[in-house]
């Protein structure tokens, strides 16, 4: 069994329209975060520790040097690659910085478009603006936006920074230019339960999206919530739970949108719990058998067709 034999993932969607692998070079464009530099907050969200999901060393690195370094990691499983500003807020810098950087990324040959990881509240509509210039001129853009709850309390009760009604007016915006939106969903977070998982997903849709990446919550090293989770009051999913909970998302997100992550690794040396976030594929090949057993993305939007049963 594989994923794509039940979910719309990024990999198969972009193969079908380009008719080849692409795939996602990581970059990091030294950005810093408003939640962690005190424009609007300090400390940032209290699950962040961002070392744990980026390497702070390839910032130290040009942007042609680390497309270089990441498509020599890949290069004998693609030849056309999206270039992916990954780390902290890749919007959050002056507008011709950003374009400097972008444009450097776009003009490496065998990019076909860029992905920009980044906060609701640190997209105007100048970012908006440039971001559309480049599907003017044919290239692949997402962008992708760190939601993580529709729950305006459990935001704030993760020191997000931001509201889901910011989300929804960049989201809008965005997809009103064509820019494709992809939208981060953590599950596990502190307070919510699969009523709150689904009601987020519910109001996702609502607005319009065309990507979505769910993530379980997981402790690392130096973020606030390892104290909490030191004195037992920060409990974390089971591989189990995060899987069914997971399905249930999959299953009620309708076929046409693209899954860009079903789950989310940290490092060990970074991770504290739940330690199964390690690895990538106890949670993916769960996900599968019960997809093969219950139906894949999209099922429960047709409660009366029949499972169809994949044979490992």
């Amino acid at each position: 069994m594989q994923l794509t034999d039940f979910v719309n993932t990024i990999g198969k969607d972009l193969k079908n329209r380009y008719g080849e692998r692409v795939h996602k070079l990581t970059l990091h464009g030294d950005f810093s975060c408003p939640n962690r530099d005190g424009t609007i907050g300090k400390g940032g969200c209290t699950f962040c520790n961002v070392v744990a999901f980026s390497d702070e060393s390839q910032s130290k690195l040009s942007i042609a040097e680390q497309l270089t370094l990441r498509r020599n990691e890949v290069e004998r499983r693609a030849s056309k690659y999206l270039a992916y500003f990954q780390a902290y807020t890749s919007t959050y810098a002056e507008i011709a910085l950003l374009s400097s950087l972008y444009e450097q990324a776009v003009a490496e040959s065998n990019i076909i478009g860029i992905c920009v990881g980044t906060r609701p509240d640190c997209v105007s509509d100048e970012v908006l603006n440039l971001l559309s210039s480049y599907l003017m001129r044919g290239y692949e853009v997402w962008l992708e936006l760190g939601l993580q709850s529709a729950n305006d309390k459990t935001l704030k009760h993760i020191n997000r920074g931001h509201t889901f009604s910011q989300y929804e007016s960049v989201a809008r915006k965005a997809r009103a230019r064509g820019i494709k939106v992809c939208t981060h969903l953590i599950l596990g977070l502190p307070r919510e339960s699969d009523s709150d998982y689904q009601q987020t997903l519910k109001q996702v849709l609502e607005v319009g999206v065309d990507g979505l990446k769910l993530h379980p919550l997981h402790v690392v090293r130096g973020a606030l919530m390892e104290k909490a989770w030191q004195a037992n009051r920060l409990p974390v999913l089971s591989l189990e739970k995060y899987s069914q909970s997971a399905l249930k998302l999959i299953q009620q997100t309708p076929t046409n949108i693209v899954y860009h992550r079903i789950s989310a690794t940290a490092k060990l040396t970074e991770l504290i719990a739940p330690l199964w976030c390690e690895k990538r594929w106890p949670v993916q090949n769960r996900l599968c058998q019960l997809m093969s057993e219950s139906g894949g993305q999209g099922y429960m939007l047709q409660p009366n067709l029949e499972i169809a049963h994949v044979s490992p």
